[in-house]
């Protein structure tokens, strides 16, 4: 594969992150794997993170039927649940764990056929985000019925931030509140905090944390200084530039024109890769070993930047689009969304694992 553009994944980064968190956390840590790692690929981070997770966490059924057809055997929760009586019996089958936040999944597991039992739940409780989860005066009632329908072996009680990732937040607090409330005194073991709840709020801290965006380096709390370290580098190479002349327009709308003779660095990366097509003109990126910028619309398969300053750089040059000089949360602030968008949204381009112990790469 000849053209320039990788994402190069620093496994051991991967494991430094889970470190931090379980030491943040002080107990059980879940890394959540969904959405293919949010783009850094699920099997090999499953894979590097095995040794040192207590499991893992996926979105739904077929997210963890893959680990499992890779070979990942540790205790994995799908956190949307099952959708059918058929998916329950596959959750069972293959030894997962399942949360339940609707009546309909409740009664799935009432009328489920004798074979489904020793099932590992996970009840959600609605503590104040109103989007999934079980009403706080529910809860004593469903959790009842889960303890009493003789299929569930194991109970524990979960919740979800809205607002964790600002301090202080008033939610949050009352979320916490809600939450201890509505599940005092029911057996089973508790679960709160998710990234930011792992950083933010020491006193969310139970049983298990479900950190997620923190794994791969991307902090989601702002200005917090805790050591991440990012996972991910995108990155490609100038393959052709030019020289504009003060008045020359650039790309796709012509939204940038030149005030100055300005050379011009083309890049093999575009929106289709994953890189953001609303970033706009002077979103830093790193060429070589300097800061820049880039310039204009970003292209489906193709971006520019500013060379003007940077007299060593031409064809051939390093590009960092977002890695360790670049922060990915700086990107996708320019670009109006969050780092979660961005690092999901990374296709098409190779992943290249990285670690210590392994130092040849392996591309996807």
């Amino acid at each position: 594969m000849s053209r320039p553009a990788r994402a190069l994944i620093d496994l051991d980064a991967l494991r430094h992150n889970h470190a931090l968190a379980r030491a943040r956390h002080g107990g059980r840590v879940l890394a959540v794997l969904k959405a293919n790692a949010y783009g850094h690929g699920a099997l090999r981070c499953a894979q590097a993170l095995e040794a040192h997770a207590d499991g893992f966490a996926v979105a739904f059924l077929d997210e963890a039927l893959a680990l499992r057809a890779g070979g990942i055997r540790a205790p994995m929760l799908v956190l949307e649940g099952v959708f059918t009586a058929q998916e329950l019996e596959a959750a069972q089958a293959h030894g997962l764990w399942t949360v339940v936040h609707h009546d309909g999944q409740l009664q799935m597991i009432e009328k489920s056929r004798p074979a489904v039992r020793d099932l590992n739940v996970w009840l959600k409780v609605d503590s104040g985000m109103r989007r999934a989860g079980f009403a706080p005066h529910q809860v004593r009632d469903v959790h009842a019925r889960l303890r009493g329908c003789g299929k569930v072996a194991r109970l524990t009680l979960m919740s979800h931030f809205a607002c964790a990732d600002e301090p202080g937040a008033a939610l949050t607090r009352a979320q916490i509140a809600c939450f201890d409330e509505a599940t005092a005194g029911l057996a089973g073991e508790r679960s709160l905090s998710n990234s930011a709840g792992v950083l933010a709020w020491p006193q969310a801290n139970r049983d298990w944390a479900r950190p997620g965006i923190l794994l791969y380096g991307a902090n989601p709390v702002p200005d917090d200084t805790h050591a991440l370290r990012p996972v991910m580098r995108l990155q490609s190479q100038v393959f052709a530039e030019r020289t504009l002349q003060a008045g020359d327009v650039l790309g796709y709308g012509a939204t940038f024109v030149a005030s100055r003779q300005t050379r011009v660095g083309l890049v093999a990366m575009g929106y289709a890769d994953g890189y953001p097509r609303t970033a706009p003109t002077g979103t830093p990126v790193r060429v070589g070993e300097r800061m820049t910028r880039t310039l204009g619309r970003v292209s489906m398969d193709m971006m520019t930047v500013d060379l003007s300053e940077l007299p060593d750089a031409g064809v051939g040059s390093e590009v960092e689009l977002w890695g360790d000089r670049v922060a990915v949360n700086t990107v996708a602030c320019g670009a109006g969304t969050i780092a979660y968008e961005l690092l999901c949204n990374v296709k098409r381009v190779p992943l290249v694992y990285r670690e210590a112990a392994a130092p040849h790469a392996q591309a996807r």
